[in-house]
């Protein structure tokens, strides 16, 4: 790692580039590095870096050892009593509260036995990048609330033009360069599956990645500005020159890993 350090401690960001390159170049191996390589390289580091948070609050909140995380070890402040049945228990579910992290807790624990293992943790610790469908419902309840209007647990299509769509809007038209976004008529339409001009929480779920976007999905969205930024010739890949040439918008992506060295166990790509 040392090598790509200059005696004034900065990052060479051009020596990274180099050696990233034919990493970076896989899918074909063409000379070109294209959206998709580039969107899978910086998925792989988003993931490498939850696994890593995961894995170090794993160790400082596993009091007892058994490699999984109760609610008592992760979230002491709450004791048994607070989160019971009793006329004394602290089950409010606003923001931050004690029955709201109940309601993630247990929305995370997939068996049921109480506890969380790496996985259900690293769930919790970042639920938009879940694969878990509690979590994704959770998540979509907690978006709608604010913008039902009505209280209905639904929304209108005025409650959706008002609060969702523009949203939805701005990531579609970044994905297509700002051509074919569709209508707000024709979203809310196509949602509407049961065609009763609501839209319930499960309706909601193939947008979900637009509402409740986590590291993965930004991800996508990283790689097309990379490319957008440093594709001189508008071809829609990159070339290792035109990645030198605009090395610096690559600097941010290389720093977010120097913070994962081998004793971490992580996989060194750089």
């Amino acid at each position: 790692m040392d090598k790509y350090w200059s005696d004034k401690g900065r990052l060479n960001i051009t020596l990274r580039l180099i050696y990233l390159f034919p990493f970076l170049d896989n899918a074909p191996k063409d000379g070109f590095v294209e959206c998709n390589e580039l969107e899978a390289w910086i998925m792989q580091q988003a993931t490498d870096r939850m696994n890593y948070r995961t894995q170090k609050d794993l160790a400082l909140h596993d009091k007892d050892g058994d490699e999984a995380i109760s609610f008592q070890e992760y979230i002491p402040q709450f004791s048994i009593q607070d989160l019971g049945v009793s006329s004394t228990a602290r089950n409010e579910m606003g923001h931050g509260e004690a029955g709201w992290w109940k309601e993630q807790f247990k929305n995370a624990d997939i068996d049921l036995n109480g506890i969380l293992n790496f996985y259900e943790f690293r769930d919790f610790l970042h639920p938009e990048d879940s694969n878990n469908e509690q979590i994704h419902k959770w998540l979509l309840t907690e978006k709608l609330k604010p913008i039902d209007y009505d209280h209905d647990e639904k929304l209108s299509f005025l409650e959706f033009k008002n609060g969702i769509y523009d949203i939805y809007k701005n990531y579609v038209e970044f994905e297509n360069g700002g051509a074919n976004v569709p209508y707000p008529e024709d979203v809310f339409v196509e949602l509407d599956v049961n065609e009763d001009k609501l839209l319930r929480v499960e309706e909601l779920k193939p947008i979900f990645h637009y509402l409740s976007p986590g590291e993965l999905s930004y991800a996508k969205y990283y790689a097309i500005y990379l490319i957008q930024e440093a594709d001189d010739n508008e071809d829609g890949k990159l070339t290792l020159d035109e990645m030198i040439w605009h090395e610096n918008i690559f600097t941010t992506q290389f720093m977010r890993m120097e913070y994962l060295t081998d004793d971490d166990d992580l996989h060194e790509e750089l």
